[in-house]
């Protein structure tokens, strides 16, 4: 169906275009039985305006763009829910794209955005991004631009994050607590900061109590899967020799992975294997033993993130100085099931 257009209403009132256009707008030097011959013959035709003209004139798109390594993972659908509420809250449309962990598909996920003049990205990086090149080239045309959870310390931009180190501490402390003095890691991809940060933690938390780092001790994920968990409780299992009493997972999903081939096996967790993970995915609360964790503020992520980038976009309307800010959001450990050891 064709679309109404501004010279068909003026041709058919007998005024000129602008003066349709002013009547839309409600300018002030329009009389109000123009306004209302013009409004009531818009509505009967069907009349709306081309947003890509109006983007034109406004340079204004009020979409913004966001890219995330998965949509359906439980963090990111929280961070996703409180960057839409917020976004509708202050007229703009978000574009979501899945990178899928890749970063040759963000890549062009950038490139497809810069090329939509969206007016802001927000990312949170995949676990493949070691070259930031493309993300240079966003701040290169001055498009406002967050970065959330992983993210790459080099760029700067303003970054919503949480204090992994410390997180990281907090949970392994949490181990030694409950009596545990042979703690292994399983631990993250080695690009992205959170996992970085996170074994880095880990390693602290031992030294804070006088427990010596042991390598042997620490499994680097391949993928960041329920089946990477699975295989790695086999081999912890097969390495009786280490003693391990505690297990630190780099993330929910794949401690689950632990809980349940531990549970086929008869193992009795926490007794003979504390675990905890980190995240708080739903399924940590449901999962037998319940699993403890470290609980991130996603929804909190999502909603900072957001006003973040919105108070970006309106300092370059107005022609504004902004200097980049990080928000860091607190963490808390939740302790259940996974690690309450009989001391």
């Amino acid at each position: 169906m064709r679309e109404t257009t501004l010279k068909e209403i003026a041709s058919a009132l007998g005024i000129s275009i602008t003066t349709v256009s002013k009547a839309l707008k409600n300018y002030p030097d329009v009389s109000d039985k123009t306004k209302k011959a013009v409004v009531a013959l818009a509505k009967e035709l069907d009349y709306t305006p081309n947003s890509f003209a109006v983007n034109l004139r406004t340079k204004e798109s009020k979409t913004i763009g966001l890219i995330i390594p998965e949509v359906v993972h439980h963090f990111f659908s929280g961070v996703v829910n409180g960057i839409i509420a917020e976004a509708e809250k202050n007229g703009y449309l978000v574009i979501i794209l899945q990178s899928n962990e890749s970063l040759e598909l963000e890549k062009k996920q950038v490139a497809l955005l810069i090329n939509k003049r969206v007016d802001g990205i927000l990312m949170s990086l995949s676990n493949e991004s070691n070259d930031d090149v493309h993300i240079k080239d966003i701040l290169k045309k001055e498009i406002p631009f967050v970065q959330f959870d992983k993210i790459s310390k080099l760029i700067p931009s303003s970054k919503v994050i949480i204090n992994d180190q410390k997180a990281a501490m907090d949970a392994v402390q949490h181990l030694i607590d409950m009596g545990c003095k042979r703690i292994a890691h399983i631990r993250g991809l080695e690009n992205p900061q959170n996992a970085i940060d996170r074994f880095l933690g880990y390693k602290k938390a031992l030294e804070k109590n006088g427990i010596s780092f042991d390598p042997a001790l620490v499994y680097p994920c391949q993928s960041i899967t329920f089946e990477q968990g699975v295989e790695f409780a086999k081999q912890i299992l097969e390495e009786e020799d280490k003693g391990i009493d505690g297990i630190f997972v780099i993330t929910d999903l794949v401690a689950v992975g632990v809980l349940a081939h531990f549970n086929e096996k008869g193992i009795q967790v926490p007794n003979q294997f504390a675990v905890i993970g980190f995240s708080n995915w739903f399924v940590s609360q449901v999962i037998t033993p319940k699993l403890s964790t470290v609980d991130q503020p996603n929804y909190e992520m999502g909603v900072e993130a957001f006003n973040l980038l919105l108070e970006e976009i309106v300092c370059r309307k107005e022609v504004r100085v902004f200097e980049p800010k990080t928000v860091e959001l607190k963490t808390t450990v939740v302790v259940r099931e996974s690690t309450m050891k009989n001391k």
